[in-house]
């Protein structure tokens, strides 16, 4: 089920290349400068992107590191190899090929673990196999963690990096082994510390996190101790990694990005552009078209009936899952810039995503058969607007009001797909060109490359769903039928 599973969601993700951005660009432009100039400014690279910082004269990203970092060796093998066979890797197509590989092993694999491991969360935490399946491919596909994971910024990471750590505090007292709770307590460590240097925000989830690990391990008295201290130290090897690149960018490993921000004149307001929430800004965040998470991901609206759910089993999951939901919500809420600038959805809130997850395994456990044909419908809803997103546009403009409406379902109804003209060597913001098409496409999916073109470049990919749907099914009997259940059984 598991590789089943990962399958259907790393190639859903691997298929589609999204090309560059503002925000992606900016990121990109560290790894480039890491990899070409042995530097972390990015002076040469600053003029694709508006995502920038200014300090002393130069110019470095003003993105969280985490996902940069995690791209620098990925795209070093990339770049060596592209040399050794003569081809350039500043070049147009080299960036393309680097920028996929760095974008594909890094949110797309970790966004396709975190699949894998909210399945078998699920179902520790008592839903059925069908429930954890339901809720695996809810996240993965159903949802704008799709599109996310299919660009490089760094919301996906921080969402999976913050679940990776979830379900490891999960497991911690679960057994009274000392070395299992070490490993345990030091892997949600370094995954809330390094979800944290991908994206700032995930410090509050880590720290919460943190807290319930300490609970969790307060029972195994002395090596409850050493396992929180393992957690400290894998934590804080990443934050020390942060404060290395923050000495070497501006001299002061406190000095974060944002302070030497360009533009941008909100970030200014409150700490870094986070203000009170604000009332009135939880509508266009929950329920509006523009970028409101419920019109695309419908099934989320039900997650809360799921968290109560799982709370009669797990109260701490479940507490905590709920927590940390709000705790995006309102951050989002108190947001200067809360709509993301060019997003689907509102991207501020993505992180929440896998914990709302949570409660959809709960509630496909406790539905009847009827109910779960309503749960489907929604499933079907979210996954195919994620669809029609990452094959056209996954960052629609902010000019347009209703995205789906105005840009992505036409264009898709249309069968003119892959629209981004930007690239990572510059960031173009002719809106004109997407539909006319005067500047060349600069996004693909894999179909493309085949030589397909409009909806015949998705068939490959079509197939590849139907063979993880008939693997899936297989994987669902053999299991029933080994625990002695009947096939319906086995999904309740």
């Amino acid at each position: 089920m598991r590789s089943a599973i990962f399958t259907l969601l790393f190639t859903s993700y691997a298929y589609f290349y999204q090309a560059g951005g503002w925000n992606q660009n900016s990121r990109f432009d560290l790894v480039r400068a890491v990899t070409n100039d042995h530097a972390v400014r990015i002076d040469p690279y600053q003029r694709n992107t508006g995502d920038k910082a200014l300090y002393d004269g130069h110019y470095y990203s003003d993105k969280a590191p985490g996902l940069a970092l995690a791209a620098i060796p990925i795209a070093e093998a990339g770049r060596l190899a592209l040399l050794a066979s003569g081809g350039d890797p500043e070049s147009f197509a080299g960036l393309a090929i680097l920028s996929y590989l760095a974008t594909v092993l890094t949110v797309g694999l970790l966004t396709a673990l975190a699949g894998v491991v909210l399945y078998d969360l699920s179902i520790e935490l008592g839903a059925s196999m069908g429930g954890a399946l339901f809720a695996a491919t809810a996240f993965g596909l159903a949802t704008p963690m799709w599109t996310l994971a299919t660009l490089f910024i760094g919301h996906a990471m921080a969402a999976a990096g913050l679940l990776l750590a979830f379900a490891a505090t999960a497991r911690i007292g679960g057994e009274r082994d000392l070395r299992s709770n070490l490993k345990l307590a030091t892997a949600a460590g370094v995954s809330a510390g390094w979800a944290t240097v991908a994206e700032f925000p995930a410090a509050i989830p880590a720290v919460m996190i943190a807290l319930w690990a300490c609970c969790r391990a307060r029972p195994l008295g002395g090596k409850g101790l050493r396992a929180v201290t393992a957690l400290a130290l894998g934590a804080l090897a990443c934050a020390a990694v942060l404060m290395a690149y923050q000495y070497a960018c501006f001299g002061s490993p406190f000095h974060l990005t944002y302070s030497s921000e360009e533009g941008f004149e909100g970030m200014k307001q409150g700490w870094f552009g986070l203000n009170l929430p604000r009332v009135i800004g939880f509508s266009p965040i929950l329920f509006g078209d523009y970028r409101g998470l419920l019109p695309i991901a419908p099934v989320l609206a039900l997650a809360p009936i799921g968290l109560v759910v799982i709370g009669r089993r797990a109260r701490g999951a479940a507490l905590m899952s709920t927590l940390i939901a709000v705790f995006y919500v309102l951050l989002n809420a108190g947001y200067t810039y809360w709509e993301g600038g060019w997003s689907f959805g509102p991207r501020h809130l993505s992180p929440a995503i896998p914990f709302l997850c949570l409660g959809l395994a709960g509630l496909w456990t406790i539905t009847p058969r009827f109910g779960r044909v309503v749960l489907l419908g929604l499933w079907v809803w979210g996954a195919s607007l994620s669809l029609v997103a990452v094959a056209t546009m996954a960052q629609p403009p902010a000019v347009y009001r209703h995205p789906v409406a105005d840009l992505l379902w036409p264009a898709f109804r249309d069968g003119d797909l892959a629209l981004s003209t930007q690239t990572f060597a510059h960031g173009s913001t002719d809106l004109a060109s997407w539909r006319t098409h005067t500047e060349p496409k600069a996004a693909w999916n894999l179909g493309m490359k085949l030589g397909l073109s409009g909806f015949a470049s998705l068939a490959p990919l079509a197939l590849v769903w139907t063979a993880c749907a008939v693997w899936l099914v297989r994987v669902a009997k053999s299991t029933a039928a080994a625990r002695g259940e009947t096939q319906s059984q086995g999904f309740r």
